[in-house]
């Protein structure tokens, strides 16, 4: 689609009147109203003003483009207005505005509408054509600036193999103009100054040109240009530049000379991840979709769990109606934290693990089947098989759909995506999924609730080992993920012995650096102070900078230490509702709050003690 099919004479208005930027947005606005392409002003306005105040879009040479996707757009649309005398937009060089593109998006904007968008975005960075535009002096003189410089945009070459590439990503909230005339900006002063580099967009029709992890580990440095949350552990050990969107379009020469001087910090990911340093590879597959969900689903496990926890504060019955504890506060805790934010972590969990294998088209069917699991019993193991066929099936279907006609490109998005991957998703999971799976839960549930006390303290020696051995890593993940899915089951002594776990590798360190103060240097001292707080906070990862530092120590040691405590934890049949928070929910614990108390503190002193006889004195 050509920009001319979505700017048009109807919506050209080349006398704007006035010298304030209310003035300019209200003509830009009646002026796409007139022409028919937006149903209700009042909606439309509100949303541009909404996304001006989040960043101003005058963007600088005179230049505005305020923007909005919203349900009162009928038709993809573009006013363009012109001021002779300016106007003052709060423009990011401090200059009056004089050139303006009011963009419309309805909320299912196609590919086609987008790309459009997108060139329009990339050819206001060319003072020619801004030129012409300030010197045209009728409708049809803007039209043909924009035939004349209007080309569909050639698919970036390969440059992993280049010498000093640059790799860089850019974004902004809607996704339409800003994050495309950054990507186009850093381009063009890239070819200017010899610099190969290749720019990830993530727009609103989802990620083009996404970068590879070839390109990334061969890049000298990242540059993100960007308002929005991007996918960043992939740049986990590069040197990223981390900037405005704006800044990609006004400062593109300052970044990349930032860029080849790698002046930027190294990257160590996200406090998440648990690992230190550089990755030794990229996470890919399966371990990559399975986080994605994961780490997406725990803000509602946290914050749900501990709710319910503090509703059971008033009494474990206040919530139920009718029961002498009831309490209102108790029960309107209850229904936010366990019928709310508990009822979401399943569907949120096959939504992320879908849309991290097909983007944006697989959070759909995956939220869906997600919601047949938890519905149907089978829980978060229906959850995690939802996310895994939604994302699939949807890859299935971009391939079987791949060669439908460029006309018809636009309803793939909004309609087939959607309607046949609910669609396939639902029927799987519904007839050949979650009686089987639910069945399975069951049976562990039974199981768990049924073992012995020598096989539980089993369970928690197993437990523990996993939680200390990578201390927030893929291993410690699945404890905890393991336990955190038994919650839904009734079953809470497994949550109970891995928070036991998980708080023993730093608060061990932290003690072992007080009573053995000549095992330690004076740095390492100091840090052993800052895992008291970690240990006690159940942030494994305070462990990681010692482990690294003397893994055949330490990580013997902290694992020892974690699987006694979990062992003991599940001797004493302490039970958790509560996933998260340390000894903040250490009151609320089934079965003894003073040796649930024990377990940690003995755990973390065999941990200290074998840190003291196994490290050789500091000299």
């Amino acid at each position: 689609m050509k920009i001319t099919e979505l700017l048009t004479k109807d919506t050209i208005l080349l006398d704007l009147k006035g010298n304030q930027k209310p003035e300019a947005i209200d003509q830009l606005v009646n002026t796409l109203y007139q022409a028919g392409k937006i149903t209700n002003q009042a909606d439309f306005k509100a949303a541009i003003v909404k996304r001006e105040e989040q960043s101003t879009t005058g963007i600088g040479d005179g230049i505005a483009i305020p923007h909005a996707k919203v349900k009162a757009v009928k038709k993809a649309a573009i006013a363009f207005g012109k001021s002779e005398g300016g106007v003052d937009y709060q423009s990011l060089d401090g200059q009056p505005a004089h050139l303006f593109f009011m963009i419309a998006a309805p909320e299912g904007a196609n590919n086609t509408h987008l790309e459009a968008l997108a060139r329009l975005s990339g050819l206001l960075i060319n003072k020619e054509v801004r030129e012409q535009l300030m010197a045209a002096r009728s409708a049809d003189d803007v039209i043909t600036v924009f035939d004349k410089y209007d080309h569909e945009e050639v698919e970036q070459q390969d440059v992993s193999a280049k010498q000093n590439l640059i790799v860089a990503v850019t974004g902004c909230p809607t996704g339409i103009a800003h994050t495309y005339m950054a990507a186009d900006s850093l381009k063009a002063k890239a070819a200017e100054m010899g610099i190969p580099i290749k720019v990830e967009t993530n727009g609103s029709g989802g990620a083009k040109n996404v970068l590879t992890t070839e390109e990334i580990e061969n890049a000298v440095a990242v540059i993100i240009a960007a308002d929005i949350n991007v996918q960043m552990d992939r740049f986990k050990g590069k040197h990223v530049i981390q900037a405005a969107v704006a800044d990609g379009i006004r400062k593109p020469e300052q970044l990349i000379h930032r860029a080849v001087k790698q002046d930027a910090p190294i990257y160590q990911g996200s406090s998440e991840q648990g690992e230190s340093g550089k990755e030794k590879e990229t996470r890919t597959g399966f371990y990559k979709h399975l986080m994605n969900g994961v780490s997406n689903m725990l803000p509602f496990v946290v914050g749900g769990g501990i709710l319910i926890a503090i509703s059971f504060m008033f009494g474990y019955n206040s919530a139920k109606p009718g029961d002498p504890s009831y309490n209102p506060i108790a029960a309107a805790l209850m229904t936010i934290g366990g019928g709310n934010a508990f009822a979401l972590i399943v569907p949120v969990l096959a939504g992320f693990i879908a849309m991290s294998i097909a983007d944006r088209p697989g959070f759909a069917p995956g939220m869906v089947g997600g919601m047949l699991a938890a519905s149907g019993g089978a829980g978060f193991l229906g959850g995690l098989i939802a996310g895994f066929l939604a994302g699939y099936i949807v890859n299935l279907l971009k391939r079987t759909f791949a060669n439908l006609p460029r006309s018809l490109e636009g309803i793939k998005a909004v309609l087939l995506f959607p309607l046949l991957g609910i669609a396939l998703t639902g029927f799987i999971m519904h007839f050949v999924v979650n009686q089987p799976v639910a069945l399975l839960n069951k049976a562990i549930a039974s199981w768990l609730t049924g073992l012995g006390t020598g096989n539980a303290i089993l369970l928690g020696i197993i437990l523990g080992l996993m939680m200390a051995f990578d201390m927030g890593g893929p291993v410690n993940k699945a404890a905890y993920v393991f336990g955190t899915g038994l919650l839904a089951s009734g079953v809470y002594q497994p949550m109970a012995a891995i928070m036991a776990a998980g708080m023993v590798p730093p608060l061990g360190i932290a003690i072992a650096t007080t009573l053995f103060k000549n095992k330690f240097s004076k740095e390492d001292r100091d840090a052993g102070k800052a895992c008291y707080v970690m240990g006690l906070s159940f942030i494994t990862e305070g462990a990681i900078p010692f482990a690294a530092a003397d893994p055949l120590r330490v990580i013997p040691s902290i694992m020892i230490g974690s699987a006694v405590s979990g062992a003991l934890s599940m001797a004493f049949g302490i039970g958790l509702r509560a996933p998260h928070g340390g000894i903040f929910v250490v009151p609320l614990v089934q079965g003894g709050v003073l040796q649930y108390a024990l377990a940690i503190l003995i755990g973390s002193i065999v941990t200290a003690l074998l840190l003291g006889f196994l490290k050789k004195p500091v000299k």
